[in-house]
C-alpha cells in the first residue's frame, strides 16, 4: 500500500470514528411513551416506585417476569400474607391468569391493580367497569381526593394527565369507595370513584382497584405528588409485595434467536468476549504471514493437438504422398501390434492370416492389401488417392478396435 493510500484509509477510519462519537454522546429525545416498568427512568416508567416499595412491604420484594398463571403455580407456598402489584396502562389478562388471581385473593391475599382499562373474566367477576375520559390533545386537570376527610391534605390535582380514567360500576355490597376524582370539563366539575376497596374470599383477601396509573410512574413522583402515591399505598396491610413486571406496556421482550444466552449474564459476557476476541484475531493474524503460492496447473496432453496441426500443414502444402505414406505406415503398425503377423511380406500367406484374424473377408483383406501395394509403388499420389486410403482404413479397421 502506497503512502497516499495509506493516508486516504486513516482520514476514513477518523472520519468514522468522529461519526461514532458523535452518534453515542448526543443527547437522546425524551422517551414518553407507557412503560410502567420498574428497570425504566423515562418518565412514564416505574424506577422510583419500584426502589420506594422496600418501605411498603413485609420483607424483600419479590419480582414477577412470566405470566400470573406461571408465577402463581410455582412459587412456593407463603406463610405471611403477599399483595401482588398490577400497574399499567391497560390489564388485560388471560383467563388461566385470572383464575390463579382470584384463588390467590381467596387465600387472604391482596391485589393492589392501577390501571386505566379492565377488562374480561376478572372485570365480570368483580362486578367493575371504568370509563376513560377522552379529550383529545388537551389536558384537563383533575383532583384526586381521599374520601377521608383526615386524608383532604394530601389530596393532588394532575394538570399533565390527557386520559382521566374513574370507576362507573362496582360491587356495592363488598366494595367501599376510598378515592375520588373530580374532572373539570365546560366549567362543570364531574366527581366519580377511582380508588376502591373490593374484598373477595372467605380469608379477608381483597382487591385495591385504582385509575389514575400515572400517579405511580417517575414523572409525577418526582414533581410534587409524592404523599398522593403515599396515601393510596398506605391503605393497604403491610404484607410481602410481588411487583409484576411481566404485564407491561415497556415489558422488553428479547426475538433473537440468541434470547437464552442473551438473558444469562454469564453467557451473555461469554458471548461478548468471544465476539472482541474474534475481532482482535482478525485484526493481528488475518493478515498473510508467507508469500503466496502460486498455482501451478497441470500440463496438458496436447499430443492429438499437435497431429491435427502436423496434417493440416501437410494437407496444405499438397504433400499428398508424405501423408500416404505416413498413413501406412501407422496402418501396418495397427497390423502388428494387433494381430501380431508380419508386415514385410505383404503376400497371400500374409493375406490369409489377416483374413482369419480381423473380421474382414479374404476378398476385403486382399484388396486392401493390394491397394497399399499399389500405392507403396508409385512416387506421386494425389488427394483423391489420399482420400480413397482413408475410406478403406477406416472401413477395414471400423469393427477391430
Amino acid at each position: 500500500m502506497d503512502k497516499r493510500s495509506k493516508i486516504a484509509l486513516y482520514i476514513i477510519a477518523a472520519v468514522i470514528l468522529i461519526m461514532m462519537i458523535t452518534e453515542v454522546t448526543k443527547p437522546k429525545p425524551l422517551n414518553w411513551s407507557d412503560s410502567y416498568s420498574a428497570a425504566d427512568k423515562i418518565p412514564l416508567g416505574c424506577y422510583v416506585l419500584f426502589n420506594e416499595l422496600e418501605n411498603y412491604s413485609d420483607g424483600e420484594v419479590l419480582e414477577n417476569t412470566e405470566s400470573i398463571f406461571l408465577y402463581l403455580n410455582d412459587k412456593n407456598v407463603s406463610e405471611k400474607r403477599q399483595s401482588l402489584f398490577l400497574i399499567n396502562g391497560y390489564v388485560r389478562l388471560t383467563e388461566q391468569d385470572t383464575d390463579a388471581l382470584l384463588n390467590f385473593v381467596d387465600e387472604g391475599n391482596t391485589v393492589f391493580l392501577s390501571s386505566k382499562g379492565l377488562y374480561g373474566k376478572l372485570a365480570d367477576t368483580l362486578n367493575l367497569s371504568l370509563q376513560i375520559d377522552y379529550t383529545g390533545l388537551y389536558k384537563e386537570p383533575a383532583l384526586n381526593t381521599f374520601s377521608s376527610q383526615s386524608l383532604d391534605k394530601n389530596k393532588r390535582l394532575f394538570k399533565d394527565v390527557i386520559e382521566n380514567a374513574y370507576i362507573t360500576s362496582l360491587d356495592t355490597l363488598n366494595s367501599t369507595i376510598l378515592g375520588q376524582v373530580s374532572i373539570q370539563k365546560d366549567r362543570n366539575t364531574n366527581t366519580h370513584p377511582n380508588y376502591i376497596k373490593t374484598t373477595f374470599g372467605e380469608n379477608n383477601g381483597a382487591f385495591y382497584l385504582h385509575s389514575n396509573p400515572y400517579a405511580f410512574t417517575n414523572y409525577h413522583l418526582l414533581n410534587g405528588n409524592e404523599d398522593y402515591t403515599a396515601t393510596v399505598l398506605s391503605y393497604l396491610p403491610k404484607q410481602q409485595i410481588i411487583w409484576d413486571n411481566y404485564n407491561k406496556s415497556g415489558r422488553k421482550v428479547i426475538r433473537s434467536p440468541l434470547r437464552y444466552i442473551l438473558t444469562n449474564p454469564p453467557l451473555k459476557w461469554a458471548l461478548y468476549v468471544s465476539l472482541f476476541g474474534l475481532i482482535l484475531f482478525v485484526i493481528f493474524k488475518g493478515k498473510r504471514t508467507q508469500r503466496i503460492i502460486p498455482v501451478i496447473d497441470k500440463l496438458e496432453n496436447s499430443t492429438v493437438e499437435f497431429t491435427q496441426t502436423i496434417g493440416e500443414l501437410y494437407y496444405q502444402y499438397g504433400d499428398y504422398s508424405n501423408i500416404i505414406s505416413k498413413k501406412i505406415k501407422y496402418f501396418l503398425e495397427f497390423i502388428r501390434t494387433k494381430y501380431y503377423l508380419d508386415t514385410n511380406n505383404l503376400n497371400n500367406t500374409f493375406i490369409e492370416k489377416l483374413a482369419l484374424k480381423s473380421t474382414n473377408t479374404k476378398k476385403e483383406s486382399k484388396a486392401m492389401v493390394d491397394y497399399l501395394i499399389y500405392l507403396k509403388s508409385k512416387t506421386y499420389h494425389t488427394e483423391d488417392e489420399l482420400i480413397e486410403l482413408n475410406k478403406k482404413i477406416e472401413t477395414f479397421t471400423k469393427n477391430n478396435f
